[in-house]
């Protein structure tokens, strides 16, 4: 077809004409940004450090969604319902202490999520207390990240959203201390949903953060899971190891959801063996005979915690957020009321590591000017190995990259851990997905 043909027709389309002009005036990736490097990918995509060109020259992560199938043949599968969720909420929601998307773009047939950058998450402090520090956290500190972490789940659980897979990893934290939840890509409106919410994931949640009623096959959830994840995250800063370390049980060949037995032991083994006193419901969960099968075990989370959490309101504070029975287990907003949050010491707005000497810097990194080793070090920047965004560098890069918990990829460094299944789909390697921030 010549230009002259296919302008006439342009001009005798309307609609055609209106899509040639907004097309023209939309401006590309490379046109607004330039890429800095590689920081993770999974299933859904690629995340990549960014810097914003024009006299701001702000640093944001910039997920790129695959719109192809690989393999022999590549084809275009569109976009996937995970990434259509994630951008629809990310739009309508706007709160202090979640990643803030700033924009999307549509080019050549990808999806580009361009986020607020956060230079650590909860992973990296855990991992930087126990293999560089080789101390605990700190009560102000472990206060100051829960209580921001709760700020923001009350905001998603007042705009109806469960997030479904809060774990260490998908919680950062930017330059300022401030803490942000990211990584919206399992979440669901529960407020009137057009299907229930099994039907669209049978599996949800990073199996060591996964509630006990999940684990028990119910189909029906709410809110609950949420605040049983915050409280495994609680653990985990407190005691610098998942407190529900359990293998995964894979789908079978007919993708049916395996009884997860290692898990619940893991559970069982801290917080005793639920009966219907504890759990009025466990009856009726179609797990129940084979958990009755499982060795009886008595409660000890107060043995745990007293070398850990180290306060009897800390204590209490699990012990309420594990509870058994979804309906009782205390809500972000209750959680945020708790007499732990205000007894001595107090939290911080911000997240301070050595807040006993600067209980309220105006800048994060100048409070750290005394005692510089307290920062986890900044994210690790690669070359992806797969075609990306990033140019290939002049000289052979040296990349080293490591597996964490429910992520495909370390952004931080070695750590004591090993990558459990993820919480879509059960498959060997878990839901790996690019997250961002």
């Amino acid at each position: 077809m010549s230009i002259d043909e296919y302008t006439s027709i342009i001009q005798n389309d309307p609609m055609r004409m209106y899509r040639a002009k907004r097309d023209a005036t939309r401006r590309s990736v490379s046109s607004k940004y330039t890429i800095l490097g590689f920081i993770s990918s999974g299933t859904y995509g690629r995340v990549y450090k960014a810097q914003s060109l024009g006299e701001d020259a702000k640093i944001h992560a910039i997920k790129k969604f695959k719109p192809d199938k690989e393999g022999d043949v590549i084809t275009y599968t569109g976009i996937s319902q995970s990434a259509i969720r994630e951008i629809a909420l990310n739009r309508e929601i706007d709160h202090e202490n979640i990643v803030a998307l700033k924009e999307v773009i549509l080019e050549d047939k990808s999806i580009y999520m361009v986020f607020e950058f956060a230079e650590h998450d909860f992973l990296q402090v855990i991992q930087h207390h126990a293999t560089t520090l080789r101390t605990a956290i700190t009560l102000p500190v472990l206060k100051s990240l829960i209580y921001q972490l709760f700020n923001g789940l009350i905001y998603l659980h007042s705009c109806h959203i469960l997030h479904r897979d809060l774990k260490p990893a998908n919680i950062l934290i930017n330059a300022s201390g401030v803490v942000k939840i990211g990584d919206l890509g399992l979440a669901r409106l529960i407020y009137q949903p057009l299907q229930p919410l099994f039907a669209g994931d049978k599996v949800v949640v990073t199996i060591w953060y996964r509630a006990p009623e999940l684990l028990m096959g119910a189909k029906h959830y709410n809110k609950a899971i949420d605040c049983w994840a915050v409280g495994c995250v609680m653990a985990e800063l407190a005691s610098l190891r998942p407190i529900f370390k359990g293998e995964e049980a894979k789908l079978d060949s007919k993708k049916n959801v395996p009884f997860q037995r290692d898990q619940l032991l893991k559970i069982f083994e801290v917080l005793g063996t639920p009966d219907e006193q504890d759990w009025p419901g466990v009856k009726d969960m179609v797990e129940y005979q084979n958990m009755k099968r499982l060795d009886p075990y008595s409660n000890r989370l107060h043995d745990w915690c007293h070398t850990r959490v180290r306060s009897q309101n800390g204590y209490d504070l699990l012990r309420q957020l594990f509870a058994y029975d979804p309906d009782n287990r205390l809500s972000a907003k209750e959680a945020l009321q708790h007499k732990w949050f205000h007894e001595d010491p107090y939290p911080t707005w911000k997240w301070v590591p050595f807040c006993v000497l600067v209980l309220k810097p105006t800048d994060f990194y100048s409070a750290f000017q005394a005692a510089p080793q307290q920062i986890p070090p900044h994210r690790r920047i690669t070359q992806d190995e797969a075609p990306s965004m990033v140019p290939l560098p002049a000289a052979p890069f040296n990349s080293h990259t490591q597996s964490k918990p429910g992520s495909s990829a370390s952004l931080s460094g070695g750590g004591p851990y090993v990558v459990p299944s993820g919480g879509n789909g059960g498959g060997g390697n878990g839901r790996k997905k690019a997250r961002m921030g």
